[in-house]
């Protein structure tokens, strides 16, 4: 087609592209205000601009990617990095979920005489359970201390927002979820500072 062919394929890569940041960037901010609506964010991620956008919540999740993107700057090898350590942070949720999953089929939670219902998701949830276990397993401690490093932080948020509601800030589970999470943080922070653990 000629330079006119690759001039349309290029303002199409630019047009796609363009679409994917923008709904990326929504998709952050919206995950926050969500939450932040269910109240397991702080207030301050649920306010909204004139035009009905979450402000603070999209400030502060693209004040966050613009600093790991200045972080990539720094060494050709950190992007590969941060995407390992995206996945690996992915798989607690998921483990989690799958855990959450087996709880409710082995309580009978949400099931009104489906005993057949409850025996597949209780399959279900505990081999989903094994294989998210599996997974962090093979994803290796390495990046699992890393993103301990950014879910402590985000632990504050948290505990923001069971202050504003006047709850007690964690149930003792979630005080025994915290504490393996800290200590994650601390060991990953030594291993960086030591250089036994590298981004």
């Amino acid at each position: 087609m000629g330079h006119w062919g690759a001039v349309l394929i290029s303002v199409g890569l630019i047009v796609s592209l363009l679409g994917a940041l923008l709904s990326w960037v929504l998709l952050c901010a919206e995950i926050m205000f969500a939450a932040a609506k269910d109240h397991t964010m702080p207030e301050f991620l649920r306010k909204e601009n004139a035009n009905h956008v979450p402000a603070n919540a999209l400030w502060l999740t693209n004040a966050m990617v613009q600093v790991f993107l200045v972080i990539t700057l720094f060494s050709a090898s950190t992007y590969l990095s941060l995407i390992y350590l995206a996945t690996s942070m992915i798989l607690v949720p998921y483990l989690w979920s799958a855990a959450y999953a087996l709880l409710l089929a082995v309580r009978g939670e949400t099931y009104e005489n489906a005993l057949k219902e409850r025996r597949k998701d209780l399959f279900i949830g505990a081999v989903a359970l094994i294989y998210a276990v599996w997974l962090l397993y093979a994803g290796g401690t390495k990046y699992l201390l890393l993103s301990a490093l950014l879910y402590a932080p985000g632990a504050i948020l948290f505990a923001m927002a069971k202050h504003e509601l006047g709850k007690p800030i964690f149930t003792p589970v979630e005080k025994l979820i915290f504490a393996a999470v800290v200590i994650g943080a601390l060991v990953a922070a030594y291993g960086l500072y030591a250089g036994f653990l590298t981004l």
